[in-house]
C-alpha cells in the first residue's frame, strides 16, 4: 500500500466550505440549464428552427448560451411560468368542480329540504329551527 491516506481531520475547514460552495454552484447551474431548456420547449411563439438554434447554442456554449438566453428572453420566462401555473390552477379547479358535482355523497337542495321536513314532522326540531335550517339550505 503505497501513497498517503487522507483522513477527515486532514481536510481543512476552509476546504469544506469551498467544496460545499462549488457543489452548490453546480446544482444551481444544472437547475438553471434545465429551466432554460424547458422554457425553450414551452414557448409557443418560437418555431422549430428557433428552438433548435437556442438548444444548440445552450448545449454547445452552455455558459454563454444560458446567460444570453436569460438576458434576451428572461422577462418572457417569468410570464410563461406564471401563465402555466395559472392554467394548471384553473385545470385543477375545474377538475374539483366536476368531481364535486358528480360525487355520490352530494345531495340536492330538494333532498335536503325533504329530509328537513321529515325531521320537523317527527317533532325533533321546532318551527324556528326549521326556518333557520331551510334558509341555510336555500342560501
Amino acid at each position: 500500500m503505497s501513497g498517503s491516506v487522507t483522513l477527515a481531520y486532514d481536510y481543512p475547514l476552509l476546504g469544506v466550505f469551498w467544496t460545499t460552495l462549488w457543489l452548490f454552484m453546480w446544482v444551481l447551474w444544472f437547475f438553471l440549464l434545465f429551466r432554460v431548456i424547458g422554457d425553450v420547449f414551452r414557448d409557443d411563439r418560437l418555431n422549430g428552427w428557433a428552438k433548435t438554434g437556442w438548444i444548440l447554442f445552450v448545449l454547445v456554449l452552455p455558459l454563454i448560451g444560458v446567460l444570453v438566453y436569460v438576458l434576451a428572453r428572461g422577462r418572457g420566462m417569468g410570464r410563461r411560468e406564471v401563465s402555466r401555473a395559472q392554467a394548471q390552477q384553473e385545470a385543477f379547479d375545474e377538475y374539483v368542480r366536476r368531481t364535486a358535482a358528480t360525487s355520490p355523497y352530494r345531495t340536492s337542495q330538494a333532498d335536503e329540504l325533504a329530509k328537513l321536513s321529515r325531521i320537523k314532522e317527527r317533532g325533533d326540531i321546532s318551527d324556528e329551527e326549521f326556518r333557520q335550517a331551510k334558509n341555510r339550505i336555500l342560501h
